[in-house]
């Protein structure tokens, strides 16, 4: 499966890395547009892991178009595609 990392010009202090796995059979755009003077924009294949750096504020918005040929569109919150560090074993 492929990874793509994409940052934007932030703080890193203000950063926080996310992910997103496209888990349907067609290919999907995953963009961001509500933080101001930010803009990220990507093709999401079938199957594909998205990596990036957002805002915590920030929302993923995933678009695809269904059967009928309607574009639709969600919208996720990055702090819930924030990744998690595993916990150390001693």
């Amino acid at each position: 499966m492929n990874s793509t990392i994409a940052t934007q010009n932030y703080e890193t202090s203000e950063r926080i890395l996310c992910w997103y796995m496209n888990a349907t059979n067609k290919m999907q755009i995953a963009r961001i547009t509500n933080i101001p003077n930010g803009y990220f924009e990507r093709m999401v294949f079938p199957g594909e892991r998205l990596l990036f750096e957002a805002l915590q504020s920030a929302e993923l918005e995933v678009c695809r178009t269904t059967e009928t040929g309607e574009v639709t569109c969600d919208r996720i919150s990055c702090d819930r595609l924030q990744v998690e560090e595993a916990g150390r074993a001693d």
